[in-house]
């Protein structure tokens, strides 16, 4: 049996802190500080009593000292000694971080959707069609000044609070005027100068911007915009004819081998100067920009299976061979206003991530009991362009009062224009395809995604013998999303194609002329009753209440609880009707979400910290739409479900930790979470069709230990420079649990209950979720001479990325251990400073594992070789 903790006993937890006295007496003045320089160093923090000055922490940094929340923060110059190119490569070095698909943040085990990313204070949008949190990679390095993680909630932040929230900071208004350059190239062991597979697109592919060939024909958009299916009946053959001859062809379906894969390349500008105004006003402006091209191959297996004698059996077993050539532009422009005790900032981001893909795989599918190969061919374009505008504004005769808004205005994008896929069966030696039996189709599909938001939040120093600060303030969110996908596939038009036609290569097998003689029509296959298109919002208003106090010369407490509001729908669309059609109801919610958290200074420059809170995480729109969709990174199809509701959670935190010198620091905390009706993954099958689908599970509760060291040693006996260790583990426990009477709603079925045991084993641990989570950075680094050598290791345990059939094991993936060397050296030339830049990753070539294991038997899902990769760069500073 789970125990719960209920509401009222946490608020009236939070409420027992409001006992302590405060004597009324004239605030001390209250020094602002540097956030960038809070950031780095440590702070003195002077504890007043009536006859004596007290100054402990001496070591605490302020970011962590101010907080009575569990935090851990990333500088720039950690992002400098890590070496890593995004904030989701340089979130994996925190303790209890994990990195899924390259891109999204696992806390504590969690997956994405318990966590929510921010860009300075505000909530983004984002352009994956399966998520409604955003990648972070689309975050370059060069774009950041530090990022936040708390893990503790408080009750300034959204509701949506899992495993963390994720704040990124940009960089901001200099202080001193600065410009960089940097170049760089690198390559992959298994990618660089090697085998691959290409298509030729168009000429300017390599800058991830298409030059109007993946435009959608007019004759297509024509049809379209009449509101009928693109078929017989609607259209006459000449019709289908005409429109089927506007599809590119050759440089989309025709795939190229080459024997040799360019290498990587990129390069960064950036540059900021601050300009005296007269008086106390100061103009800051700052401008970054950067761009990337990256290749990378992949060649494995791919298998599929059942059980058999109580152990796995391969039904199904392909090799494959893919390459991607990823090209991302960032562009950030700042400006910042100084004025008295007054700030505003205005910061535009912008961030173009294109991947192109070519994949082929070949082998014995059971599904139709032959031989075939897949060939498929895409580009997807995700772009993300926010604008922010900030202020800060302190008021009072000892700047008590301190007021922070924000307002942005953010818009994501994937478009993903000529989706191909063509399918070929071995045939007396040969591969051939009927356009019958073997299926093609084209794809056009486009998900855009569009955030407003704003916020206020206001704090105000207490005039009372101990410190004590009241903050307060609200924020709103506007989240909207349309998303829609047309499918076409050249058929058959007689039954079948005339034999020699069928083994033509693919542009001459949908040439003109094929079309022209009738061998071949188009039919458009796009899904019916909403699985094609969907219109998604979620709007939340939410207000907040929150106090800190020093309790004691020792004791800190922070009390709050926020308010929030929202109302999330998710409308299929209709596209041959464009009309709404029936789905659940939205979900419409009201929570009181309370937050409490301690921190006892017990002993010179070490401290505990105690938070507890309740929190919640609401489906993300494509959990919800009925919409199906490939993924191409795990290549399983999902569909969403529309049943899903909230989940709610308890989290408890209790942490110790010990800075025993400037910037070093161990610390050793547990927490557990309890998670009422989680969001889990499950196998949905609909017909031949195998797909990926959510449900609510009854309850899950994940517990753990997390460990973090830091410290700097050889300073004595080195003749210059130092040695760094940086080290943390995080061991994590979860379990979901399933009773006798507890029920689930699936898709399936039209949401009707339907016994939970039957989807969901009891005792299963939680997607996602690794028990064992480490990081490892050692090394040399002398700031007076710009050297430093690190070696990082980061090491994450077997977790589930998804369930089994009914019946059949869970899917298991084993990121393993990842080891990396960063070098970097800085000299002088004319007056000039260059840093040399050396990079090397995965350097025990550890391999992408995704698999099924049943009583010693084993079927591979997903295999094949990262390589390691290697990196020079340069970079000029003036």
């Amino acid at each position: 049996m789970t125990m719960t903790l209920p509401r009222s006993a946490l608020s009236l937890a939070i409420a027992a802190l409001l006992a302590a006295p405060a004597a009324a007496q004239e605030a001390p003045t209250r020094v602002e500080a540097d956030p960038q320089a809070q950031a780095q160093e440590p702070q003195e923090t002077v504890v007043p009593t009536f006859d004596t000055v007290k100054v402990q922490g001496e070591y605490i940094p302020a970011p962590l000292q101010e907080s009575s929340e569990v935090v851990s923060v990333l500088t720039r110059e950690d992002l400098a000694r890590q070496g890593d190119g995004n904030a989701a490569e340089a979130l994996t070095r925190v303790a209890g971080l994990s990195m899924a698909q390259g891109k999204f943040i696992y806390v504590r085990g969690l997956d994405e959707r318990y966590s929510s990313a921010l860009l300075n204070g505000s909530p983004l949008p984002s352009p994956e069609p399966l998520k409604r949190v955003v990648p972070l990679d689309l975050f370059p390095s060069n774009v950041l000044q530090t990022v936040h993680v708390q893990k503790t909630y408080s009750a300034r932040y959204p509701g949506e609070f899992g495993g963390g929230v994720i704040d990124v900071r940009t960089v901001s208004t200099p202080d001193i005027p600065f410009l960089s350059l940097s170049i760089g190239s690198g390559g992959n062991s298994e990618t660089t100068f090697r085998d691959g597979l290409t298509h030729y697109g168009s000429e300017d592919d390599w800058s991830g911007y298409d030059d109007g060939t993946r435009k959608m024909p007019g004759a297509l958009q024509d049809a379209i915009a009449t509101g009928n299916r693109v078929d017989q009946g609607n259209f006459s053959q000449d019709e289908l004819k005409a429109i089927g001859r506007s599809f590119v062809n050759a440089p989309l379906n025709l795939l190229q081998a080459t024997d040799s894969i360019d290498p990587d390349f990129n390069f960064d500008i950036s540059g900021g100067r601050a300009f005296d105004l007269g008086g106390d006003a100061r103009l800051g402006l700052v401008a970054v920009g950067g761009f990337r091209n990256k290749w990378q191959s992949q060649a494995g297996i791919q298998q599929e299976g059942g059980i058999e004698n109580d152990a796995l059996a391969v039904r199904s077993d392909y090799d494959f061979v893919a390459t991607e050539n990823n090209a991302t532009a960032n562009a950030l422009l700042g400006a910042g206003l100084e004025f008295g005790g007054h700030k505003v900032n205005l910061t535009t981001m912008y961030v173009h991530d294109t991947s192109k893909e070519t994949r082929s795989k070949q082998g014995y599918s059971d599904l139709t009991g032959a031989d075939i190969r897949d060939d498929n061919t895409h580009w997807f374009e995700r772009e993300l362009i926010d604008t922010q505008l900030a202020g800060g504004h302190v008021f009072g005769a000892q700047d008590e009062f301190e007021v922070d808004w924000r307002v942005s205005h953010a818009r994501a994008s994937r478009d993903a224009p000529y989706e191909k896929g063509i399918r070929y069966r071995l045939v007396d030696g040969y591969y051939a395809h009927n356009a019958s039996q073997e299926q093609n189709y084209t794809r056009f599909g486009n998900v855009t995604d569009r955030t407003d938001s704003a916020g206020v939040d206001v704090s105000w120093n207490l005039p009372t013998m101990r410190m004590m600060e009241l903050r307060f303030g609200g924020a709103w969110l506007d989240n909207s999303r349309d998303s829609w996908s047309r499918e076409f596939r050249f058929l058959a038009l007689n039954g079948a194609l005339p034999f020699y036609v069928q083994y033509q290569r693919p542009d001459f097998l949908f040439s003109d002329y094929n079309l022209s003689q009738g061998w071949l029509t188009l039919r458009e296959t796009t899904g019916a009753d909403g699985a094609a298109a969907y219109a998604a919002s979620l709007e939340t208003r939410a207000a907040y209440v929150e106090l800190e106090s020093d309790i004691t010369d020792t004791l800190k407490g922070s009390i709050g609880v926020r308010y929030e509001d929202a109302t999330q729908e998710v409308v299929p669309i209709d596209l041959f009707g464009n009309q709404p059609l029936a789905g659940a109801p939205a979900l419409e919610n009201d929570y009181f979400l309370p937050a409490l958290s301690a921190t006892w200074l017990f002993a010179d420059n070490m401290q505990l910290r105690f938070g507890a809170s309740q929190t919640i995480a609401r489906p993300q729109f494509r959990e919800l739409a009925p919409q199906q969709y490939l993924d191409l990174d795990s290549d399983r199809v999902f569909i969403g479900n529309p049943y899903l509701v909230d989940s709610e959670l308890t989290n408890l935190d209790l942490r110790w930790e010990w800075y025993f010198d400037e910037g070093e620091y161990f610390n050793a905390g547990v927490f557990r979470k309890q998670i009422d009706r989680p969001v889990e993954s499950i196998v949905n099958e609909a017909g031949a069709t195998v797909q990926q689908t959510f449900i609510n599970a009854p309850e899950a509760t994940v517990s753990g230990i997390e460990l973090d060291l830091r410290m700097n040693f050889g300073e004595q006996w080195l003749p210059s420079g130092r040695l760094f260790l940086g080290a943390n583990y995080t061991w994590s426990d979860s379990e979901v649990t399933v009773g006798a009477d507890d029920v689930v709603y699936p898709l399936a079925g039209g949401g009707e209950p339907r016994p939970a045991s039957e989807l969901i084993r009891d005792g299963s641990a939680m997607q996602g979720q690794s028990d064992h989570l480490a990081n490892l950075l050692f090394g040399y680094e002398n700031p007076d001479t710009g050297s430093q050598a690190m070696l990082l290791a980061n090491h994450a345990s077997e977790r589930i990325s998804a369930r089994g059939r009914p019946g059949q094991p869970d899917f298991l993936q084993d990121p393993g251990t990842m080891l990396d060397l960063v070098l970097r050296k800085r000299m002088q030339w004319g007056g000039t400073d260059l840093t040399f830049g050396f990079e090397a990753r995965n350097l025990l070539g550890t391999e992408y594992k995704e698999y099924q294991e049943l009583n010693g038997s084993r079927i591979d899902l997903n295999r094949y070789e990262l390589g390691t990769s290697y990196s020079f760069s340069l970079n000029v500073a003036f």
